[in-house]
């Protein structure tokens, strides 16, 4: 099965990361079989968390999502690494035209 990596970009609410963290040390991170965690990184403070997911469907993240919304406000962005994109530019760069053709 081919996964996407997503980075998920959380607000949290009122800018209070307590009731997030209290959650998941109470619960876990509550993602589904299927949503695999792969890092995380938290602004110095603590109103917004980057987190790299991985999943081969769409609809396990948003389910994983719904369990916070009453907490976090979500983004989500399908990514790829850097190196992806640079054998992406390599052979735009390399086929004369010099552009990216987005699927």
């Amino acid at each position: 099965m081919t996964t996407t990596l997503y980075m998920v970009v959380e607000q949290f609410k009122n800018g209070n990361p307590v009731p997030v963290y209290r959650r998941f040390r109470e619960r876990g991170r509550l993602a589904p079989e299927g949503v695999r965690y792969v890092d995380s990184w938290v602004e110095a403070t603590l109103g917004r968390c980057y987190q790299l997911m991985e999943t081969g469907d769409r609809a396990l993240l948003d389910q994983w999502i719904a369990q916070w919304t009453d907490l976090v406000e979500f983004e989500v962005h399908p990514v790829i690494s850097s190196a992806e994109a640079a054998a992406q530019v390599a052979r735009a760069d390399s086929d004369g035209e010099g552009r990216i053709s987005h699927v």
